[in-house]
């Protein structure tokens, strides 16, 4: 399956509610690591977190842009819209640019990830100040225990003074 049609059908499953078809987009092994909602393995877990798209919002949108793909690893830019449940911001139109990354394995999707700025999210869905710099000092604490991280960080040159 190439990435655009790939992309088109997820985006079509996430905006239409469809869990099983969403589901059925990844390896029975895939992941989802989502900006939101956090790491969720095996087609049950991502089924169950498109679930939890729905209960905090409604009327979704998301279209990718200039996908690219060599065959295993893929990356598209993404607009990505919905009109909020949530008491701070109900029926308020929450939008955020992305770029979402694929790796793929048999025509299905292995892994997805994304990037985002999750500030300009949380103030759109209405977070008190307080409540956004504690969700991002906790990504932040996330960041730097991953083992990627940790491995970089041991690569940097010292530097006296």
């Amino acid at each position: 399956m190439e990435l655009q049609s790939l992309l088109e059908r997820f985006a079509a499953a996430a905006s239409a509610h469809d869990s099983s078809a969403f589901a059925a987009l990844f390896t029975p092994d895939g992941s989802y690591d989502d900006y939101f909602f956090g790491r969720h393995q095996g087609r049950d877990e991502i089924a169950a977190m498109l679930d939890r798209f729905h209960v905090g919002g409604e009327d979704f949108l998301w279209e990718f842009r200039n996908p690219v793909c060599d065959g295993t690893t893929g990356y598209a830019g993404y607009l990505f819209s919905y009109r909020s449940k949530e008491p701070e911001s109900a029926g308020r139109t929450i939008v955020f640019e992305g770029i979402a990354r694929f790796t793929l394995r048999d025509g299905l999707i292995a892994h997805y990830a994304e990037a985002f700025d999750r500030g300009v999210a949380f103030s759109q869905l209405g977070y008190a100040t307080e409540r956004i710099g504690k969700l991002l000092g906790r990504h932040a604490r996330e960041l730097g225990q991953r083992e990627e991280v940790a491995a970089h960080l041991a690569r940097r040159p010292s530097r006296a003074g």
